[in-house]
């Protein structure tokens, strides 16, 4: 059929709406069109009713109906440029008799002349974006794959001036018709979704990103084709059905399936390129004011997707539990669905928070007195409604989630009242108990993992009152496997506030608790290098010159005996790797298996540069003796280097170093550690009838 015949055809079939099925096949006709028709009256013809269609736009499906549109309009002129660059390099194939060249003969120019004149008043501004952004995404992926446009360098710099503009126009448009939320506004983000990345660096400053940020915003996060307002979790509990102790969820079910199409859109979908936009925007608004507000907004968000997940019976299964009480539909099916969906609202959120940080770092009017502590707050109130995704994850899952929370709380710790504050808003509900639901011992171990940060701004009742009473019953419930990262995070918190300098009394209040707690998980639930750091930690709060050393003197005298006479009567079999020593054994230098012995042998040399000298005169040669009774050659030669190295690599001032040198140099020190083991057996064979020499011990504490 001609080419003109057919745009007529065309152009009827564009009057009326038609089936959704019929739509491929008349788009195809379009794209055909426009690299067909030579006439540049009818190309902008054809452009202008693609924009005002009935058969498009008076049932729109949503935001597929625009992206279709773009692929027509980016189909078209790509079509166009490997057609000019095969006829530049003479690889064009010869046109046959009566055969119509690509767009008529038209150069280039004209050619996209023709199609941005059809983007007219006839249909609304945010509608021309799909023409501009589909000639812009053509043109710029050309260059990207390598093709040579320098004659299209020119028609690239009008393309992206116009798409620009165009974008302004269409944001003015959408605010004064209320369509921010609606077709208007998510197609303005679809649009600048999928082109921003071609945009120059000196156009994008020419974007009004005041009216662009409050858009990407409400589609990303409210609209149908975004995030729903966090409510498509809402009736997801009916569809959970309950098999004996299992708990199942259908692929079938309604809920899943609106789960399974929420993926799908085209928004969520490319959900890391508009985040990235959104932050974009954020860094560079001009009315600070509206970041504030769009803070507002995260957070309602963040709140009401807990608040949603919270109804759900799947929120009252922990992550350890899931094996024993989902089915395996529900376990393997259904449900990492609706985590890959959260974890796309986790790591959009994260990389918009970032650029509010950034900016809150870099402009005066975001880093007042009034406004930052706001901010940071906000930031991490966001983080903690998310925590209950992030802890599936990892705190050190992404290294853009760690920078916003290790900067939220920077900025944070420098203002004490709000710090106090903003902890008193997150603590837990009941101090002293330990909650049931899962979802609860999740935002226990956000406030845990936080509250560690800010002890040095801290009242002492707010270290003890707050903190330490919040730790105190997961410190005592140490034997459950399955509460063991909040075990971990509330010995971190017990560590933080007893080395903070202004609790001296608490420490000295809370020690003997937490000492008991702490020998009496290792090494079942606390791993051989966690052990030693918290007696390490405890080693430098007690001893000179901390505050609690004038008052408690003997207190590194104490510790240092119970860790030695456990050590005596340890088992000396290897114990089982923890997850770091896993992760390291197909590494270069896999880790040494220890044995509790050696690890307490190890710990009490981990604390010889804290001790005073008198005191380390005394435990330099017990360690010593401690080392040779480890009767397994690799575990004594680890810890026998471990002792070389706190004598030698400067962890010792120079008081300690003296007398370590003088032990090692002139009072047999030397011979104990490297050959005591052998001049025993020596001894044994040579001296079998004499008396053996008195075994040194350490002084009695006077505790």
């Amino acid at each position: 059929m001609p080419a003109d015949r057919l745009l007529s055809t065309l152009l009827r079939s564009l009057q009326t709406w038609t089936d959704q099925q019929d739509t491929p096949r008349i788009l195809g006709t379009a794209s055909s069109l426009l690299t067909t028709l030579g006439n540049p009256h009818n190309i902008s013809l054809l452009t202008s009713h693609l924009l005002t269609a009935p058969a498009f736009w008076d049932r729109p499906d949503g935001v597929r109906t625009p992206l279709r549109l773009l692929s027509v309009f980016h189909s078209a002129v790509t079509t166009l440029l490997n057609h000019h660059n095969d006829v530049r390099h003479r690889k064009a194939p010869k046109l046959l008799p009566g055969q119509t060249p690509i767009a008529g003969g038209l150069p280039l120019d004209d050619w996209v002349r023709a199609v941005v004149a059809g983007a007219d008043d006839r249909s609304q501004r945010w509608k021309h974006l799909v023409v501009l952004g589909g000639l812009l995404i053509g043109i710029g992926g050309a260059e990207e794959q390598g093709m040579d446009l320098y004659w299209g360098f020119t028609i690239r710099k009008r393309v992206e001036g116009a798409l620009v503009r165009a974008a302004n126009l269409a944001l003015v448009e959408v605010r004064e018709r209320s369509e921010a939320d609606g077709l208007g506004g998510q197609t303005i983000t679809l649009v600048l979704n999928h082109a921003f990345a071609y945009l120059s660096d000196g156009e994008r400053p020419q974007m009004d990103y005041d009216l662009l940020l409050p858009v990407l915003i409400g589609t990303a996060y409210f609209s149908s084709e975004g995030f729903q307002s966090a409510y498509f979790l809402g009736g997801m509990d009916l569809d959970i059905n309950v098999q004996g102790e299992k708990f199942d969820w259908n692929v079938r079910s309604s809920s899943f399936r609106q789960v399974d199409a929420i993926i799908a859109r085209p928004l969520i979908s490319s959900m890391g390129p508009l985040s990235r936009l959104i932050a974009h925007s954020v860094e560079n608004v001009r009315d600070p004011w509206l970041i504030q507000t769009m803070m507002d907004d995260l957070a309602s968000f963040s709140r009401a997707l807990m608040t949603q997940w919270r109804q759900i019976r799947f929120s009252g299964i922990s992550a350890a539990e899931e094996s024993t009480y989902l089915a395996d539909e529900a376990l393997n099916k259904t449900l990492p669905v609706l985590w890959k969906l959260l974890k796309a609202a986790l790591f959009a959120t994260t990389i918009i928070l970032r650029g509010v940080l950034i900016r809150t770092l870099g402009d005066g009017s975001l880093a007042a007195d009034a406004v930052a502590p706001v901010l940071s707050s906000q930031t991490l109130h966001i983080l903690r409604h998310l925590y209950f995704i992030t802890s599936r994850l990892g705190p050190d899952s992404s290294s853009q989630l760690t920078f916003v929370y290790l900067t939220a709380i920077d900025i944070l710790s420098n203002y004490p009242i709000h710090a106090d504050k903003f902890l008193k808003s997150v603590a837990p509900q009941q101090l002293g108990q330990i909650p049931r639901h899962p979802l609860d011992r999740i935002l226990d171990l956000y406030f845990l993992n936080t509250a560690e940060h800010f002890t040095l701004v801290l009242s002492i009742a707010t270290n003890e009152d707050l903190l330490v009473a919040s730790a105190v019953p997961y410190l005592a419930a140490g034997g459950n496997h399955n509460l063991l990262p909040i075990f971990e995070a509330a010995h971190s918190v017990m560590l933080a506030v007893l080395s903070a300098p202004q609790s001296a009394q608490i420490t000295a209040k809370h020690l003997p608790f937490y000492i008991d707690a702490l020998f009496g998980i290792f090494p079942q639930n606390l791993s051989p290098r966690q052990f030693r750091l918290a007696f390490k930690t405890l080693m430098r709060v007690t001893a000179p010159p901390s505050t609690l050393s004038a008052s408690h003197p003997d207190l590194p005298a104490t510790l240092l005996e119970l860790v030695f006479h456990r050590a005596l009567n340890a088992p000396a079999t290897p114990l089982p790797p923890d997850e770091i020593t896993l992760a390291l054994q197909g590494s270069d230098a896999p880790p040494l298996a220890l044995s509790e012995q050696a690890v307490l042998a190890l710990t009490l040399i981990d604390a010889l540069p804290f001790l005073s000298v008198h005191l380390l005169e005394d435990w330099m040669p017990l360690c010593a003796e401690l080392l040779n009774a480890i009767e397994e050659d690799p575990m004594r030669e680890a810890v026998k280097a471990r002792y070389w190295e706190v004598l030698v690599s400067g962890e010792m001032d120079p008081e300690r170093s003296e007398a370590a040198i003088a032990w090692w140099g002139t009072r047999g020190g030397r011979e104990t550690v490297l050959y005591g083991r052998e001049h025993e057996r020596d001894g044994l064979k040579t001296m079998s009838g004499a008396l053996p020499a008195p075994a040194r011990r350490p002084r009695e504490s006077k505790l």
